[in-house]
């Protein structure tokens, strides 16, 4: 199975970002161990600061399963929700941190519904538990 893991605006920063919310660990040393983990798999990276590069590389379409953190696009774009709702393959939505605990407008998700499932809240671990679940 093919799996995309799109990272959204700011997780470029992952490992020096917040640590006390996003840990210390980079996403390029987290999916060293994912991809060890799931060598049946063929597990793609792609993260952009920007929301129309985002959806340009959905719109690709050659992968089985997406995994996405839309970092702070989950909260507003609409567009990156429509692009989700017209990709017909399993999806799973995925926050490091657990938004219901954060600001007010980080607890709002308008992607969440064109999502098969969310995780939010277990760290880098969500990405792994993610990937279980499409198994």
């Amino acid at each position: 199975m093919k799996v995309l893991i799109v990272n959204g605006p700011n997780l470029n920063l992952l490992g020096t970002r917040e640590p006390e919310i996003y840990g210390t660990t980079s996403m390029e040393d987290y999916l060293e161990g994912l991809q060890s983990e799931f060598s049946s798999h063929e597990i793609f990276y792609y993260q952009s600061n920007i929301e129309g590069e985002i959806i340009n590389r959905l719109q690709l379409d050659d992968f089985d399963a997406l995994i996405i953190n839309p970092g702070a696009f989950t909260h507003y774009s609409y567009a990156i929700a429509d692009c989700l709702k017209n990709i017909r393959k399993p999806k799973v939505e995925v926050h490091i941190s657990n938004i219901y605990k954060r600001e007010e407008f980080r607890q709002k998700s308008v992607t969440a519904a064109n999502s098969d499932a969310v995780l939010s809240g277990f760290g880098m671990e969500g990405y792994r538990l993610a990937v279980l679940s499409l198994k």
